[in-house]
């Protein structure tokens, strides 16, 4: 069986988990930060951020397809595949603000992508199911495979994982072309001017860096889960 040092970790193993938890806050910190320093900075085009994503769907024949919906919590705006809506959240929803047209724009990236049937939309839309299964069972197995030196819980543990890290990867594509197409629809229906856009470019780019985090961190922690395997096959041997 495994000893404790081996399920929790040596201490630069614990120094990993710093400095990766601290990546990960600075990431939602330059988040919130851009976003309340461009939320106090009014838009060219003075409309909220409805009706932004109303009007981009308009211009592209999905005003019937698509709804417009407000959302609660903070920073909780994203776009449903499966109902067709874009839901935005009270701070983007009802705000003119540089900020709230730059999201509302990305959310609408998505009902954009949706109807170019976006062949990596369509694989996160088909991964979430089977990894809301997978990333409950995944620690389970992998602990269990530590505690017992089980090759085979482990294998299936890493597995699972993976589907996991999967998603994070296939997400990165999502998110970064629903921020090209948000630019480029703002810009193309002047409803974003050059005042505009240092505001737009710093709060996609900040809400895409978590995502690179989130990713960077999953595979690590896959690599990580890897040497673990190949150390259990080994001792098996």
């Amino acid at each position: 069986m495994y000893s404790y040092y081996h399920i929790l970790g040596s201490n630069s193993r614990f120094v990993y988990y710093i400095l990766f938890w601290l990546l990960m806050m600075f990431a939602q910190w330059r988040v919130r930060a851009n976003f309340r320093r461009w939320s106090g900075v009014r838009s060219t085009c003075r409309m909220t951020g409805s009706q932004v994503a109303r009007r981009i769907l308009e211009a592209n024949n999905l005003d019937h397809m698509v709804n417009v919906e407000y959302v609660a919590g903070y920073l909780s705006d994203h776009y449903d595949p499966t109902t067709r809506v874009v839901r935005l959240s009270e701070e983007v929803h009802d705000s003119n603000s540089v900020a709230a047209i730059a999201i509302a724009a990305h959310e609408c990236g998505h009902a954009l992508q949706h109807q170019a049937t976006y062949k990596s939309l369509v694989l996160r839309h088909k991964l979430v199911p089977v990894c809301n299964i997978a990333s409950g069972l995944a620690p389970l197995l992998l602990f269990a495979g530590l505690i017992f030196s089980s090759f085979n819980l482990l294998l299936v543990g890493v597995i699972f994982f993976s589907l996991a890290v999967l998603f994070h990867l296939v997400t990165l594509p999502v998110e970064f072309d629903a921020s090209k197409r948000a630019r480029k629809v703002l810009y193309s229906l002047g409803l974003a001017g050059t005042f505009d856009q240092k505001g737009i470019n710093k709060v996609l780019y900040a809400a895409a860096f978590t995502y690179v985090v989130a990713a960077l961190v999953s595979v690590t922690e896959l690599m990580h889960y890897l040497g673990l395997l190949v150390g259990v096959s080994g001792r098996d041997d």
